[in-house]
């Protein structure tokens, strides 16, 4: 059952309940990065909207090193995005199994790349790469999710979240006076989308005090559980491939 589960979570083949599944388990994994990492380099990673707004204030005030810096921030998770997105229609023109899983794959390798900083490079350019890494990280991430949902989960953008389960709020405490619910005018409120948005919210959170306590703790080695737990929910549609090219070769 485990097997079944894990090659369903990330597979080619999917169900709704395997998207919410795999969304729930990597908003963790993004709160964990995003706010374990700003013990670590002093910067929240997934926050495009306040590095762009970086960005403004450095051309504004003339300091153009944080403009500089928060433009190859946005660049990273750009570039992020658009590689999880030619690995995925890659594997998809191949038909493999893993056509989402190789992302995932690939980001548990460069976060536990990500971990190898602390002893291996000085610490300014430990600062930069490492602020450019966990960009590019989840800018990767976010594009998996958003792809395997159709853009109906997200896991870094906690913004877009908050937005939307307040909008649904406001749908549930709408007195709908003097109109009948079959009426085309009647609101009312979306309660799955409520539910799964606060449980995507929920989970980023968790995830955050999670990362938060493990870079207080043990700095930059934190990101190692969390890559592990990466390449436990790729392994299997990895695998199957595997297993069908040296089949398929030994034929």
């Amino acid at each position: 059952m485990p097997i079944l589960y894990l090659r369903g979570l990330t597979g080619k083949i999917r169900s709704a309940e395997a998207d919410v599944h795999l969304g729930l388990s990597l908003a963790f994994i993004a709160g964990a990065m995003n706010a374990g990492g700003f013990l670590a380099v002093h910067q929240y990673t997934s926050h495009m909207t306040g590095i762009v707004s970086s960005m403004a204030d450095g051309l504004a005030l003339g300091d153009f090193a944080i403009a500089l810096a928060g433009l190859s921030a946005m660049v990273c998770f750009m570039v992020g995005a658009a590689c999880s997105a030619m690995m995925i229609n890659w594997g998809r023109s191949h038909q493999l199994q893993s056509e989402y899983a190789l992302p995932l794959l690939f980001e548990a390798l460069l976060m536990l790349c990500f971990g190898a900083l602390n002893d291996n490079l000085y610490q300014h350019m430990k600062l930069f790469f490492a602020v450019m890494l966990l960009c590019f990280l989840m800018g990767l991430q976010n594009a998996i999710i958003t792809k395997i949902s159709k853009a109906v989960i997200r896991t870094t953008h906690v913004t877009g979240i908050v937005t939307d389960i307040g909008i649904e709020l406001g749908k549930l405490f709408y007195w709908n006076r003097n109109i009948d619910r079959e009426d085309e005018a009647y609101v009312s409120a979306n309660r799955g989308k409520m539910l799964l948005l606060s449980k995507l919210l929920a989970m980023f959170f968790l995830g955050g005090v999670g990362g938060a306590y493990g870079f207080k703790a043990i700095g930059f080695f934190a990101t190692v559980p969390l890559a592990l737990f990466l390449l436990l929910l790729a392994i299997m549609p990895v695998i199957d491939d595997l297993r069908l090219y040296f089949k398929s070769g030994s034929a």
